[in-house]
């Protein structure tokens, strides 16, 4: 059976474009349509959608609220926030609330199809310039609180990029980036899993990767899901926390 997907946004045309990227995907299915929040509830409650994509700004319940509401719910739903802005205002509430994901919607249909997989598969993806905008943010000048670093996919206490080699090579043409030992005790990623650490810690998506890397998408997908098992992290910005913080490039240098 295909993923049962609802779309809550205000704008007519914005739904219609959505439908039409996931109708073209054989395992998912569009269940149903809401033009404002209220009638987000309402139909997740009828429809018992697996994913709901979500505008934040709706009338009658914003889509923080329907948020909160649909992953609370007695059958809980997975929550895509598709939306044009990337305030933070919008982000931290949606991924405190246990969003799994965050678009923007000029992400485009591939990324938007790979969320619903991804939030359908228990697994969270945020869209790159957001993941950027984040790892700045918990990492700054104070460094990031506990509750910041578990919000962000990964435990307070820091796991470890560990790969079978004592130095490290450049990541996405980056010179002298090196790859720290130590740490906890945890299954070492391999040298595959370390570079792609490192891309995914300089915001690119799966086909930038694989593009870099000259390897499909779909494997990106499996070493990126691969990576988080290992840290223990919910999503790529715990990925790329990790990264950044075993040597990679700094996020306040990604442009």
């Amino acid at each position: 059976m295909g993923i049962r997907v609802l779309i809550a946004d205000d704008q007519a045309a914005v739904r219609r474009g959505l439908r039409r990227v996931l109708d073209g995907e054989p395992d998912i299915e569009v269940v149903g349509e809401a033009p404002d929040g209220l009638a987000a509830v309402d139909a997740a409650a009828r429809l018992a959608p697996d994913v709901a994509l979500v505008d934040v700004r709706m009338p009658g319940l914003d889509g923080i609220e329907v948020t909160r509401r649909l992953v609370a719910a007695p059958r809980p739903v997975r929550v895509v926030v598709v939306t044009t802005f990337d305030l933070d205002e919008y982000v931290y509430p949606a991924l405190r609330l246990g969003a799994s994901g965050f678009l923007l919607k000029r992400s485009g249909p591939a990324l938007l199809i790979e969320a619903v997989r991804a939030a359908m598969a228990g697994d969270s993806l945020i869209s790159p310039s957001v993941t950027v905008r984040l790892l700045r943010h918990v990492t700054g000048a104070d460094g990031p609180a506990a509750g910041e670093r578990q919000l962000l996919g990964g435990p307070a206490g820091a796991g470890t990029l560990r790969g079978g080699r004592s130095g490290g090579g450049p990541v996405g043409g980056g010179a002298g980036r090196r790859v720290a030992r130590g740490g906890p005790p945890g299954e070492a990623l391999t040298e595959r899993e370390i570079e792609i650490a490192g891309q995914v810690a300089a915001g690119r998506t799966n086909a930038d990767i694989g593009r870099e890397l000259y390897i499909s998408p779909g494997t990106v997908k499996t070493h990126v899901a691969s990576i988080q098992r290992k840290l223990g992290v919910r999503n790529r910005v715990g990925i790329a926390l990790h990264a950044w913080e075993m040597g990679y490039p700094s996020p306040r240098d990604v442009r």
